[in-house]
């Protein structure tokens, strides 16, 4: 291949890059996959026969997908011997992203890779169910079946309730505060009663290695974490959307950073998810 075509290959690719960048992470939950598979059909663009394709957006979509689908097979296999919860790695946006927000992005986890594919590709990016079928390679009647079955185990993911983006960004600043002050009245008040925590250190950093359930347990934890924030300090990097939903980025006292994402339903914290494995965190330095 000359300079030439490479350059030209590119020069087709790059702008399409961060539309198969969201299709991969979709699907994958990871960034470091999610770019690999974006490569790889890169890879391929290069040496296709690029004169032949009609629709270069829909040629590379499901180039990333059958790419994803076969992915999903081995990350299913290392999920399985994973320590304590997994959580998708943490994707800082500018604006809240309301079509796949953190509790979607689990109950996708529960899904087969068809499923999930067939879900993402109608339901979230808006494609028809021929084109879903001639990406994952199925007729268009079981692709209908597969995106139904996916809608079924989903539903209770979808946020009931909007939160305005300034309202979500004052709780997660406040909830920093409260919680690194140790002002647990401030805390407290801002969390439900089945609030719950779950923490991803993935067996390379301390963290709880089963949810923390109940308003009572997740205050106990709290009390214990302020104690060791005020004694080695927690350093606010930023405030923002964390895979749609309000958090903050945090350097902990180990040198390390975490962030921190909070599911607000009713004004109220249902949910907070903690990712400290430095491998999912990399992409944030």
């Amino acid at each position: 291949m000359t300079p030439a075509t490479q350059a030209e290959a590119a020069a087709s690719f790059d702008p399409l890059r961060p539309k198969l960048m969201r299709v991969a992470y979709r699907m994958l939950g990871s960034v470091a996959d999610a770019e690999d598979m974006v490569q790889e059909a890169f890879i391929r663009w290069m040496g296709a026969d690029r004169a032949t394709v009609r629709e270069p957006e829909a040629f590379l979509r499901r180039t990333v997908t059958r790419l994803c689908l076969d992915q999903l097979k081995s990350a299913r296999r290392q999920r399985e011997t994973y320590v304590g919860p997994w959580l998708p790695d943490p994707v800082v946006e500018e604006e809240e992203e309301e079509d796949v927000t953190l509790p979607l992005l689990l109950a996708l986890e529960r899904l087969s890779p068809l499923e999930r594919a067939a879900f993402l590709l109608h339901d979230v990016f808006g494609l028809s169910f021929e084109e879903v079928a001639a990406t994952v390679q199925r007729d268009t009647a079981a692709c209908r079946q597969l995106a139904a079955r996916a809608r079924t185990h989903i539903r209770e993911a979808r946020p009931r309730f909007h939160v305005e983006k300034e309202r979500g960004l004052e709780l997660a600043e406040a909830f920093f505060t409260a919680s690194r002050s140790g002002d647990m009245n401030a805390l407290g008040a801002m969390l439900a009663a089945d609030v719950s925590i779950h923490a991803d250190g993935g067996g390379k950093r301390p963290a709880a290695t089963v949810p923390i359930l109940g308003l009572d347990a997740v205050m106990k934890v709290h009390e214990k974490l302020a104690a060791l924030f005020q004694a080695n300090g927690s350093k606010l990097l930023r405030v923002g959307f964390l895979n749609g939903l309000p958090g903050f980025i945090t350097m902990e006292a180990d040198g390390e950073i975490q962030t921190t994402a909070l599911y607000i339903e009713g004004g109220k914290v249902v949910a907070i998810y903690v990712v400290r494995n430095p491998d999912k965190l990399r992409h944030l330095h």
